[in-house]
């Protein structure tokens, strides 16, 4: 570092993104993008543009990917709020409502290096012996709570019931359901933020709507968050989406057709692929995501992740505790899955010589 980094700085771990790897016939299942293309209708929108407009600056209020969200979920366009990416809403969170944060200690990697980021006190509270969240832990807490549903890298979810619980036990602070994932088989909780004006839902386009290259996020409130989370953008960046990424989102949030079709293929495909692994003898926790994290008593999650790296197959691994002996891995398409499953036996069959 330089000798100009402010000193608090000094000490922090920053994000660690998951790898972009550039190897030959790489099947890549480590950042949980989509392997099915965007919506025919989002490369419409984007080639249909006009692109002498690009000389102008976009829409600060990104109106037409607006409106598209507010029609999609039947609320009112002043209860939505867009960003480059989940991970630029979620700064904003911290940066509005972060004087104390409460979260899982293994959830989302940014929320840590949010915490330091902008000097927040905060709490990392730790899973069960199953790795799954305990909601009772998050009853009646004095700080906002943010919490990724499903999980990860777990992919574990909690009941709506159990987050409406913890909405109503914390009245006085922000509920935040971070719901990356959750297109991929849990019930949204959208529908809570026209009830209690505590809770603010924040999604992404990168996972279901195959848009990782785009970088849009959404958040959904009640109108007066939202005001909050635009006030931070608007003393940040006014023009966080550029025109482009405006029409390519508001294209993507209206062919449901589309987005219902791929997001089927990649649960029945993950639901096939996590037997196939457990007749392989892995535990693979139940998962509403669009990757299935797993272990296996004949394997440490580090050998496992660097024998499959041999063999041009990347996927996640964090040598931490109490997750160092799984890998996550993402559901890409069938072929990609056979052929993991197929070098898999590969090694297992290598390691029992």
């Amino acid at each position: 570092m330089s000798r100009f980094l402010r000193e608090k700085y000094m000490d922090m771990e920053p994000y660690t993104p998951g790898e972009q790897p550039q190897m030959k016939d790489l099947v890549k299942l480590n950042t949980n993008e989509n392997p099915y293309p965007p919506s025919p209708k989002v490369i419409n929108a984007i080639l249909e543009g006009n692109t002498g407009d690009l000389l102008r600056y976009p829409d600060p209020e990104a109106k037409e990917l607006v409106e598209a969200v507010a029609e999609y979920y039947g609320v009112p366009e002043k209860c939505v709020a867009v960003g480059n990416g989940s991970d630029e809403i979620l700064a904003f969170v911290y940066m509005a409502f972060g004087e104390k944060v409460y979260f899982p200690s293994i959830s989302y990697g940014f929320y840590p290096v949010f915490a330091e980021t902008f000097m927040c006190d905060f709490k990392a509270i730790p899973l069960d012996e199953g790795l799954a969240i305990r909601p009772d832990d998050y009853i009646g807490l004095d700080g906002t709570i943010i919490l990724a549903n499903p999980n990860a890298p777990t992919g574990m979810t909690l009941t709506p019931g159990e987050i409406e619980d913890i909405i109503k036990t914390n009245a006085d602070h922000l509920v935040v359901i971070d719901e990356a994932y959750a297109d991929f088989g849990t019930q949204t909780s959208v529908p809570l933020t026209q009830i209690y004006d505590n809770v603010l839902v924040v999604q992404t386009l990168s996972k279901s709507r195959s848009l990782a290259g785009m970088r849009i996020g959404i958040a959904i409130g009640s109108e007066e968050v939202i005001e909050d989370i635009n006030k931070m953008k608007f003393s940040f960046n006014p023009y966080n989406l550029d025109r482009l990424a405006i029409k390519a989102g508001a294209a993507a949030i209206r062919d449901d057709e589309y987005f219902q079709e791929t997001r089927a293929k990649v649960m029945e495909t993950r639901e096939w692929f996590s037997e196939k692994m457990r007749d392989l003898g892995f535990t693979v926790l139940p998962s509403k995501s669009n990757f299935v994290f797993c272990r296996s008593d004949k394997i440490s999650g580090q050998e496992y992740f660097d024998e499959l790296r041999k063999r041009a197959v990347v996927v996640r691994h964090w040598e931490k505790d109490p997750i160092r002996d799984y890998v996550r891995i993402t559901i890409g398409r069938d072929e990609d899955m056979e052929r993991l499953i197929e070098v898999t036996e590969e090694i297992l069959c290598e390691k029992a010589k």
